[in-house]
């Protein structure tokens, strides 16, 4: 899939990006970052601090952190 969604379930956050990409007709993945240690660790190597900063979005090799709703709809036009 050329879009991945990094997140938990129980967040806010990723609910809110779930809703943008499906009311997009998008296709991405989830990957939860709780219940997965192959997603978390993913996630981590991402980040030179090692955290787990989501929901973090990538569209190809693009990772948008937390974006606006405006930034991420130029990155899916842009490389979609």
């Amino acid at each position: 899939k050329m879009i991945k969604l990094f997140g938990k379930e129980s967040c806010h956050k990723t609910k809110y990006y779930k809703k943008f990409l499906e009311m997009r007709n998008l296709n991405y993945a989830f990957l939860d970052v709780e219940n997965n240690k192959e997603n978390e660790r993913e996630l981590r190597n991402w980040y030179k601090n090692r955290k787990l900063n989501f929901p973090t979005i990538t569209v190809h090799d693009k990772k948008l952190r937390n974006p606006t709703e405006k930034d991420l709809q130029k990155w899916i036009d842009k490389l979609l």
